[in-house]
Formats: C-alpha cells, structure tokens, sequence
C-alpha cells in the first residue's frame, strides 16, 4: 500500500469532514457556499467551496495541428486561446459525449466524424469539486457555428503543432483545462 492509497486514520474518517453549511452566493452558473469543518484533531474552521457543473472540453485534431478558440476572458482581462469547452449549467446530466459534440459545433462549426474519450481530470480542486471529461475529435467536418451571447467576441483557427507550442511560451496559452487536456493527449499517443 502506498501513501497516497492509506486511510488518513483507522477508520477511515476524511481529513476534513463538513458540520454544517451555508449558500453565500448563487447564479445561474455556480453557487458559493461557506463550509463549517472539522479536522481530525477536532479543530473547527471554515471552507470556501464553489459549485460549478462538471464541463467537456473537446481538442479537435486535424492533420499536425488543432483548431482553436480564442475569446475574452473578463476574470483575467485579456484575450487568450484554448480548446473548445463548456457546459450545461441546467441539464447537469447532460451526457459528456453529446455535450462534447454540442460545444465543438457550438464553437467551432465543426463536426466530429470520430471522438474519443481520454480522461476526466479536476479543475482547481483546492476551491471547487468541478471537473472535466477530455475528448479528442477528428475526422471534422465544417459547418455553422452557434455561439451563444457570452461568446460573440469568440474566434477560431488552426495552429500547427510547433504554433500551439509556441503560443504556450509566449503566454498565449495560459487556460489550465487545455493545457492539462494537451498532457492527456500527448501520453495517449495520438500526438
């Protein structure tokens, strides 16, 4: 048994366990909520948590390079490029390979002939149990974007390989879910 598989004490308990909890913020989007914990010495204190639906981020793979999206992000003030991503904020249940499907037309305006699930992966686990399913597309077919308001500023390209490496030195890239996502695709071996 390694450490990280060991049980943090005989029974099991987690290292920190919820007492009592309240919303302090809620949208359409996510909620906020402040937590009353207790560690396994019995010490109290509180745990900021943000609840956001799970997301599907889709690399689409075409030739020696991929499509992608670049927009506006507002939390950090600048323009950045990244994988085509996003979520169902009201159909939660959504399943992550029609949503992946859904965000690529979405968009891009692509189309994928053939796509393919390579991992789930948590996304600023220190605040939030949000999460993501990676999918590789390829075999694209092009078409209609269908972008919704949030993302009228949204424009797409393809960059080669050596492009998108170049873009993540000049911090261009700077998105951890695409980052992350390159790093699946890369151990797979379709890259």
């Amino acid at each position: 048994m390694t450490d990280a598989e060991e049980p943090v004490n005989a029974g099991g308990e987690p290292a920190v366990r919820q007492v009592g909890t309240r919303v302090v913020y809620e949208n359409p989007w996510m909620v906020v909520r402040e937590d009353d914990v207790e560690r396994l010495d019995g010490s109290r204190g509180i745990y900021g948590v943000v609840d956001k639906p799970d997301f599907v981020l889709v690399i689409p793979l075409d030739g020696d390079g991929f499509h992608l999206v670049e927009e506006y992000r507002y939390p950090i003030g600048m323009r950045t490029w990244n994988f085509p991503q996003g979520s169902l904020p009201r159909r939660q249940d959504a399943d992550p390979e029609e949503l992946a499907r859904l965000e690529l037309a979405q968009e891009t305006g692509l189309r994928a002939g053939t796509l393919k699930h390579l991992g789930y992966l948590h996304c600023s686990h220190g605040t939030s149990g949000q999460g993501f399913n990676v999918f590789v597309a390829s075999d694209l077919r092009a078409g209609e974007t269908d972008r919704e308001i949030e993302e009228q500023d949204m424009r797409q390209k393809w960059f080669s390989m050596d492009e998108f490496k170049g873009l993540v030195r000049e911090g261009r890239i700077t998105d951890d879910s695409t980052l992350a996502a390159f790093a699946l695709l890369t151990m797979d071996g379709s890259r």
